[in-house]
């Protein structure tokens, strides 16, 4: 772009009291001391058998209802945990892990922790005995943090292979009386107490410095081992800083544009562990002095919305998926609900699509509003003003019925070594099908040399893989230096000497310059005749099919484009009653069943007239379970993991490209 927009100059200038360059801790510290009476969080009764509900450090909140903590209850908590793991033998720099759900307790322990002068590493609930045991051991943690009695099993269970020096419980315990290293976290916050940390804390969150180490977060592993990313202080408050730019309350928006601040609260549900739940729904939210709410799980988001009533949602595109499933099985069974809902649907995506939309368009969707929008808004608790996309790609189908409904959904692009967001859609110009364009302070280039000729052929704007600079890019991976050398990279034409960060994705940038998503460069099919197919895409498309659940595009080094396809066999145990069709009594049997293979074929077909003829998919195999975090098929932001896929079904690949020499 040859100059800067107003909209962007005003980001950069931008500034409050959310804004500066102090460390997380002091972040904290300073928000809970403006907003002290308002309620920092909401955590729900009958989930957890709590310690710091055990010995009356908080209420106890009835089963299935909701309780608070003001700033100024929560700031203690921290404050007297903190106190509670100096006391223990936690000191600056020691790494310390959490494996823990996402709770309101691990929000406490992880502010805690780096008041401590900790570096916080996270391990994922789901997380096999042999990677949680590397989690620990590779950053050479000195204590964890775990949630309950089976997490503290698991541990002891490897206890040998580690050097642990404790081991504090969120939950309460019986039967380890003899153990002075295992202690619960209430028994961690009355050691901070005896202490009388108050002057100690300060001078703690005072002695720690921006470019302190803050966290080491591992990457998923799914195409080699874990990589700890350095972030540090700076890192996280540097994008907290990007994020308040685009989503404060400037001047130059308008006062009903979506914002983030005091009256926000945010339904947390998304793991801690990984770095979009952490930035944009914990550490973000509590530096403009809103209230995050916890879920009880992800399978309970529904519920937890209605009792909640948040006003913004961060999540990842699968259970926006999830959300357009719901509303769809809803209208089951009723021919007329169900031609109402498919015709709302379509206005919506038609109002979004519309430069202009006109009278007649406008009277369409406030009947759409009336009979169908209103009830889905009321569903989702009725308040959402803000739903925030990451982790992978929406569905520009998807965007677009949200933004038709009423529903503000702003979809952006990061990575674990941004800290992590790069870009996203300004709410007063979202562009579906667009990440949107980088966050103030972030500088981006596209090395367009990876790239082949098919791939440029379809962009519109410049192609390649997408470079980032910044003050939220990590410096590098935990004791791997081999990989951070290979992460970064110089500019040849550059007059600065300044590295970029690889990011390893295939990004296109408009001339207006959002950017927008084509694929991971390594995850890129090239076919045996040279042409590439990014499988992302394809995918992608099937996400509002109410035939296939999931979808793998395969492909590499092949003569075609391939598929394996978790089908939604709710929906074909549906069209079997319907059309009279005997169906096997298993769900393997049902995936080789030639009727059901139709039925779901003509789906591929449908998706495949989108697409350039050597992209389209010529053969598929169905699978007979669905890919989650819990069979590690997926990872725990849900994207899919490709290896472990490719070799749990390897059988059905070998029938797709076994004998393929004609």
């Amino acid at each position: 772009m040859d100059s800067t927009p107003d909209w962007l100059a005003a980001e950069q200038e931008y500034t409050d009291e959310v804004i500066g360059a102090n460390t997380v801790s002091q972040l904290f510290a300073e928000s809970a001391s403006r907003h002290a009476d308002r309620i920092a969080q909401q955590y729900k009764g009958g989930i957890y058998d709590r310690s710091l509900c055990a010995r009356d450090i908080i209420d106890t909140a009835p089963s299935g209802e909701y309780r608070e903590l003001t700033y100024e209850e929560m700031h203690s908590i921290v404050m007297n945990l903190a106190g509670g793991f100096r006391d223990i033998g936690v000191d600056r720099d020691d790494r310390v892990a959490i494996l823990a759900n996402t709770r309101m307790e691990w929000a406490h322990t992880d502010l805690a922790l780096l008041a401590a002068g900790a570096v916080v590493t996270t391990v994922y609930t789901e997380s096999s005995p042999s990677q949680v045991a590397y989690l620990l051991d590779d950053p050479d943690a000195k204590g964890v943090i775990v949630e309950n009695e089976q997490l503290l099993e698991r541990v002891l269970d490897m206890e040998a292979e580690l050097d642990l020096e404790f081991i504090v419980v969120m939950d309460t315990i019986t039967g380890y009386d003899d153990r002075d290293d295992i202690l619960t976290l209430g028994e961690l916050y009355e050691r901070g107490v005896e202490n009388g940390v108050e002057g100690d804390y300060e001078a703690w969150i005072i002695g720690r410095k921006p470019d302190d180490l803050a966290s080491l977060i591992y990457t998923s592993g799914t195409t080699s081992k874990p990589k700890g990313v350095k972030l540090t202080h700076r890192n996280f408050r540097a994008n907290i800083n990007q994020i308040r730019k685009r989503l404060g309350p400037r001047s130059d928006r308008d006062d009903d544009a979506s914002t983030l601040g005091p009256e926000t609260t945010a339904l947390s549900f998304l793991p801690l562990a990984h770095v979009f739940e952490r930035t944009t729904g914990h550490f973000l939210i509590f530096a403009v002095g809103g209230t995050v709410a916890y879920a009880e799980s992800p399978d309970t988001v529904t519920e937890d919305l209605s009792l909640v009533e948040p006003t913004s949602l961060t999540s990842v595109p699968r259970v926006y998926e999830r959300v357009y499933d719901t509303m769809r099985e809803e209208v089951r069974g009723s021919t007329v609900k169900e031609r109402m809902f498919d015709w709302a649907i379509d206005i919506a995506q038609e109002y979004t699509q519309a430069a202009d939309p006109g009278k007649r368009l406008r009277m369409k969707r406030k009947l759409a509003d009336k009979m169908v929008y209103s009830d889905v808004k009321e569903q989702l608790g009725g308040n959402l003003e803000l739903l925030i996309s990451g982790g992978g790609s929406l569905s520009t189908d998807l965007c677009q019925m949200f933004l038709g409904m009423g529903l503000t959904i702003i979809e952006g692009y990061g990575l674990t070594e941004t800290a992590p967001v790069v870009s996203v859609n300004r709410p007063e110009d979202i562009q579906p099908g667009t990440l949107g364009p980088p966050l103030a302070g972030i500088d981006v280039a596209l090395d367009e040399g990876v790239v082949g000729p098919d791939q440029r052929e379809k962009a519109t704007g410049d192609i390649g893989e997408l470079l980032v600079q910044g003050s939220n890019v990590t410096s590098g991976y935990w004791n791997n230096e081999e990989a951070t050398e290979d992460a970064f990279t110089t500019i040849d034409e550059s007059e600065s000497d300044d590295e970029w960060f690889r990011t390893g994705d295939i990004v296109e940038q408009t001339a207006t310059g959002s950017l927008i998503y084509h694929d991971r460069l390594k995850q890129l099919l090239v076919l045996d005749t040279g042409k590439n197919v990014a499988p992302g895409p394809i995918e992608e498309s099937f996400a509002t099919s109410d035939r296939i659940e999931q979808v793998m595009v395969l492909g590499d080094d092949q003569k075609f484009i391939s598929a394996l396809v978790v089908p939604n066999f709710e929906a074909i145990t549906r069209w079997a009653e319907k059309n009279d069709v005997d169906l096997p009594d298993d769900q393997e049997a049902i995936t080789t069943d030639d009727q059901v293979r139709g039925w779901v074929g003509e789906e591929i077909e449908r998706v495949n007239e989108s697409f350039a003829k050597h992209e389209r998919i010529k053969e598929f195999e169905l699978v007979p379970l669905e890919w989650t975090p819990e069979n590690d098929m997926l990872t725990s932001s849900m994207k899919l993991k490709r290896r472990n896929i490719t070799e749990r079904f390897d059988d059905r690949i070998q029938r797709i490209y076994g004998d393929t020499d004609d």
